[in-house]
């Protein structure tokens, strides 16, 4: 593994867990420009295989379980990564699941379950890490959002609505460390080429009677996509805003087909 921009940082990467998703990727990504990354996931088999792969490429890469929307979860993560990494320079807030239903078939458990995970999941890790990000003057906060929490679409009510709240919370916490030496910026990915996302598909297609493919086309045209973002596209806009020698802050970062765009 190279060293690069981001040799002697360290960095946390929440939602690593999934093979082939976008925290494996970034996890790759950060640690392909040098840093030590912890990799987070409520399963911890799935995150030693990303850690150990890391590992095998010449990187220094650790698993900690943890399950973001639980507060002692997320301190014991903290606790942990500073103790591999001495100091974390960097966090990706990556974990978050997707939902789609008509809204009179949202149940309470399911927008609880939605903004539980993908809002209050990255306020937690931010307010656990922030701090001493802020203390030594340098920090990157990378907040994996959606063009959901943009523009919202059809049947996301509840998904929409929690990466709308991401997309606030990082523009408010970056007004709050501006200055600091810190920055908190979102990527906003449309429809990426995932588990999450064939899970997505699939419920289209089970509701709807469509088929596969025609779920795909459906959903990609909410976005005006004609294909899947790679995971890898979502990975090197995170990396960049964590090299980002201009201090970027408060942005929202739209991955789309041919590239990322503010």
């Amino acid at each position: 593994m190279s060293v690069g921009e981001l040799a002697g940082r360290g960095a946390v990467v929440t939602g690593a867990g999934r093979g082939g998703g976008i925290g494996k990727a970034v996890a790759r990504a950060l640690g392909g420009a040098g840093a030590a990354v912890v990799v987070a996931a409520r399963t911890r088999e799935a995150i030693e295989a990303v850690a150990t792969e890391l590992r095998a490429a010449g990187g220094q890469a650790w698993a900690v379980a943890c399950d973001v929307t639980d507060p002692a979860s997320v301190a014991a993560l903290a606790r942990a990564a500073e103790s591999h990494l001495e100091h974390v320079d960097i966090l990706v807030n990556n974990a978050g699941v997707s939902h789609s239903a008509p809204l009179q078939r949202i149940t309470l458990a399911d927008w609880n379950r939605i903004l539980t995970v993908n809002a209050t999941g990255t306020f937690l890790c931010t307010q656990a890490f922030l701090p001493r990000m802020v203390e030594r003057h340098w920090g990157r906060v990378v907040n994996v959002a959606s063009v959901a929490g943009l523009g919202g679409g059809k049947y996301i009510a509840a998904y929409s609505a929690s990466k709308h709240a991401v997309v606030g919370f990082t523009r408010s916490v970056a007004a709050e460390v501006a200055g600091t030496g810190v920055t908190v910026n979102a990527v906003c990915p449309g429809y990426v080429d995932t588990e999450m996302t064939r899970e997505s598909v699939a419920r289209i297609a089970a509701k709807t009677g469509m088929s596969p493919e025609a779920a795909l086309h459906a959903a990609l045209a909410t976005t005006g996509q004609v294909r899947l973002i790679s995971p890898e596209d979502v990975a090197r806009a995170v990396r960049a805003l964590c090299e980002d020698a201009g201090a970027t802050n408060g942005e929202t970062v739209v991955i789309a087909e041919g590239g990322a765009r503010s």
